[in-house]
């Protein structure tokens, strides 16, 4: 049997606009860690979209504990999740899964009831996978990306190919 490798996500959605509350529901998920840079909002933006404030509130009622998991670690980040009255974990220096792992560990998260939401297979998807929690990859929300992410999508290019050729872990549309 060949083995997955460790950057295929669990799932993937075309944004995580489009996941339905249900699949947390089903899968048990009762922590959604979001990847904020082209997953929540264009990188530019300095404060949460009206959809991204309906997601969290929708998630929260839902009994859904929502968190802002980034490797950035600008002022941006903390005054964007406290508009949200959110937590946000920064600098966690994605796709190594060690602070990742640390995180969980430390916040009394089971594993089985977590999931990482982001939209690189390099560093989102890695990093979950290596901390043995579900993932799930979007398409980024924007073309734009900061010079690094450019960077990185010039080497996840084949790899993303692979992962739309596969169907059956699509949420959503």
């Amino acid at each position: 049997m060949k083995k997955t490798p460790n950057w295929f996500p669990t799932y993937r959605a075309n944004s995580i606009f489009e996941i339905p509350l249900s699949f947390y529901a089903e899968h048990g998920i009762k922590v959604v860690l979001s990847d904020l840079d082209n997953t929540l909002d264009d990188y530019r933006v300095q404060t949460p979209s009206p959809r991204t404030r309906e997601l969290i509130e929708n998630l929260k009622k839902a009994g859904i504990e929502f968190y802002i998991a980034s490797n950035n670690t600008s002022k941006r980040v903390s005054v964007y999740a406290e508009s949200l009255g959110i937590k946000v974990f920064s600098g966690l220096m994605k796709p190594f899964s060690g602070p990742l792992k640390k995180l969980i560990q430390k916040e009394g998260f089971k594993k089985e009831e977590v999931v990482l939401i982001g939209d690189q297979v390099l560093t989102d998807v890695k990093a979950g996978n290596g901390a043995g929690i579900m993932t799930i990859l979007t398409e980024p929300i924007s073309k734009g990306d900061i010079i690094w992410t450019r960077f990185n999508r010039v080497f996840e290019k084949r790899k993303r190919r692979k992962i739309l050729s596969e169907t059956y872990n699509l949420i959503g549309r």
